[in-house]
């Protein structure tokens, strides 16, 4: 019988061999973490009353961790500057700016937000638990989300490079009613996180509201600009990965081409053309021979006639240049 103890340590070593602990080490917020981000927003596609109508947006804004408190809560400040426009020639602007507690063990906001509105008890959206693995699961705002990679590779626009990042995803729908009307909306969110910090490095989300044949597609598209924590260098695709289109492409046209080639070649040698008839204009005149030709010698049938006389004897017909009857033999005279 094995004892409990040996018995625990086997349990705990098969554990380990089965589930292995992430390599990641829990990072906890520090004062003075700071990123800085740029976003934009479009609304378009619309179908219905919103047929032809657009709005774009640009946010350049900054989010600082001001002090963290033995139970985990980080206080925090953000700005940020907002510019807005539409296809009917409406414009704004603004500048929002703020103070707020977030809980970097549940990832709540605990008092106020960086003026999240719409929201039931919201996640924070630029941070996450950097220990989560692939298949993992997490909130933002309100939007469940799911770890697909832990080792991705996120093209950072402001630092024309790529840089590791733990990839999530979420999907999900909600009922709007504001300002645009009453619609069914769907949307995912793509999201990339540092695996090092879990702050946030860029995320693009897609929503289309739709409502009895009326409707919109609202994008929104965010990376950071700075950050005061390194983040990690990346690789990116391969030479083969980053042309694979080009190289498909040129070799479907090859092959179609050399289809083509072989297609003419079939039809034109299974329609052999007839021999060329000259024209009467290149065929030989015809040779007329005017020699006089020696004809045969005409042969010459001499046809003699015989008079016939009667038999003084036997009365039948004899010629008369026989001297006896060749029926009865009597003389002729």
């Amino acid at each position: 019988m094995i004892r409990t103890p040996i018995l625990l340590a086997l349990v705990l070593s098969l554990s380990l061999a089965f589930f292995p602990v992430h390599a990641v080490a829990g990072y906890t917020p520090r004062q003075g973490d700071t990123f800085s981000y740029y976003e934009v927003t479009d609304l378009g596609s619309g179908t219905g009353g919103y047929t032809g109508y657009t709005e774009h947006a640009v946010v350049n804004g900054i989010e600082r961790e001001n002090n963290v408190y033995p139970n985990g809560t980080v206080a925090a400040n953000y700005t940020y500057t907002w510019n807005w426009s539409n296809s009917s020639g409406s414009t704004q602007s603004q500048k929002p700016s703020g103070n707020f507690t977030w809980s970097s063990t549940t990832f709540h906001y605990v008092k106020r937000t960086d003026n999240q509105t719409g929201y039931v008890n919201p996640f924070v959206w630029f941070y996450m638990d950097n220990r989560t693995g692939q298949s993992g699961s997490f909130y933002l705002l309100n939007t469940q989300m799911t770890v697909m990679s832990t080792s991705a590779n996120y093209q950072l626009p402001s630092q024309n490079r790529y840089v590791k990042a733990i990839f999530a995803e979420g999907t999900s729908s909600y009922q709007r009613n504001d300002v645009y009307g009453i619609f069914t909306a769907t949307y995912t969110w793509d999201t990339y996180f540092d695996p090092l910090t879990g702050y946030i490095i860029g995320y693009s989300y897609t929503e289309h509201d739709n409502n009895a044949g009326a409707g919109f597609t609202y994008t929104e598209n965010l990376y950071v600009t700075t950050t005061s924590y390194p983040l990690t260098t990346g690789t990116g695709p391969g030479f083969l990965q980053q042309y694979l289109g080009l190289i498909v492409g040129l070799v479907i046209f090859i092959i179609f081409i050399i289809i083509v080639i072989v297609v003419i070649y079939a039809v034109a040698k299974s329609r052999r053309s007839l021999p060329k008839h000259p024209f009467p204009s290149e065929r030989p005149p015809p040779t007329i021979d005017l020699t006089p030709k020696q004809q045969p010698p005409v042969q010459q049938i001499v046809i003699k006639e015989v008079v016939k006389v009667k038999c003084k004897y036997c009365g039948a017909l004899i010629d008369s240049t026989v001297q006896a009857c060749p029926f009865c033999g009597a003389p002729r005279t």
